[in-house]
């Protein structure tokens, strides 16, 4: 029974962490969620280390995109 808890509760977290992934951050919620400065996030973004939209005239960062750039 709690082999099938278990099962259960990590699929609710991929549930979760698929939802929050569509989720896009301006510059300083990104930096602020990173830890790292919005210079060192500029740079990233002009190396093409980090993808980003530019809608609305702002750097626009989806949560999943900054994840993988943080374990790449």
């Amino acid at each position: 029974m709690d082999q099938i808890l278990l099962e259960k509760l990590n699929s609710i977290e991929k549930k979760i962490d698929l939802k929050h992934s569509h989720r896009y951050l301006d510059i300083k919620e990104t930096s602020e969620f990173t830890s790292l400065s919005i210079s060192t996030i500029r740079r990233a973004v002009n190396k093409g280390q980090l993808n980003c939209s530019r809608k609305l005239g702002k750097l626009l960062f989806q949560e999943s995109d900054i994840q993988r750039w943080l374990n790449g």
